[in-house]
């Protein structure tokens, strides 16, 4: 691997964390990784996780909700 696609694959990774776990939008994730562009950002995504990442979001938030521990 690359110096460059291993950047890339970090960013994405850290911006799949970010999506996950917080209130921020794509276009905003994607700034605030280091992409300038959110269409590239979506791009590059899709092909590193499978999927856009407004779905990939909404799949990972409800995995995180279907395991964390019931309220009492």
């Amino acid at each position: 691997m690359s110096p460059i696609q291993f950047q890339k694959q970090i960013r994405l990774q850290e911006a799949r964390l970010l999506l996950a776990t917080g209130p921020g939008d794509v276009t905003g994730v994607s700034r605030r990784v280091g992409y300038d562009s959110p269409s590239q950002f979506s791009r590059e995504y899709r092909r590193q996780f499978g999927a856009p990442p407004s779905q990939d979001t909404a799949h990972l938030r409800g995995l995180t909700r279907d395991l964390a521990p019931a309220s009492l």
